[in-house]
């Protein structure tokens, strides 16, 4: 006997914001948590952010706390399936363990996809500017595989096939 199954998906840019609540409910978490951030500062980074993942511009989010000396305390990322199966997500959280360290800042890394790293750089700034982006992005050569943190799935957020996959990193 054989099983075949057949995976189209058909999300929508509501799909993908729907998907982003519940990263953006860990961030402002997080942000709330640690005080590093504010809320209108959180505004922004969602408003670019979305931007990016509505045009598939988008692989990764991370988030991550580094003390003084740039070491990496701890962090969170988010990895974008845009071929995945699942139609629910799980509900937001495990955020409890973020804490207001003293000398600590917080880091927002994007890892854009090669639909991004295609587009020549003139077409890069007319998107952002278009799109009224608020937050000044810059290039890194951070590491931010936190290899030297221990990693765990958390939480999977979906609709629709569009995928957010969790990873804590302590």
């Amino acid at each position: 006997m054989y099983n075949t199954r057949t995976n189209t998906n058909t999300y929508t840019v509501v799909d993908i914001r729907k998907t982003f609540e519940y990263c953006e409910a860990d961030i402002r978490t997080i942000a709330r948590r640690t005080g590093k951030w504010s809320m209108d500062y959180v505004d922004n980074l969602m408003h670019d952010i979305l931007k990016l993942a509505e045009n598939g511009y988008l692989d990764t989010v991370s988030i991550a706390l580094r003390d003084n000396n740039d070491y990496v305390k701890r962090a969170t990322k988010f990895t974008i399936n845009e071929s995945g199966n699942a139609t629910d997500s799980a509900r937001p959280g495990q955020n409890n363990d973020w804490e207001n360290i003293v000398n600590t800042h917080l880091v927002v890394y994007l890892s854009y996809s090669y639909k991004w790293h295609a587009l020549t750089e003139q077409e890069r700034r007319d998107f952002q500017t278009n799109n009224y982006f608020r937050i000044s992005w810059t290039s890194t050569t951070d590491d931010t595989s936190f290899s030297h943190l221990n990693s765990g799935n958390a939480q999977l957020y979906a609709n629709k096939g569009y995928e957010l996959q969790k990873t804590n990193f302590k």
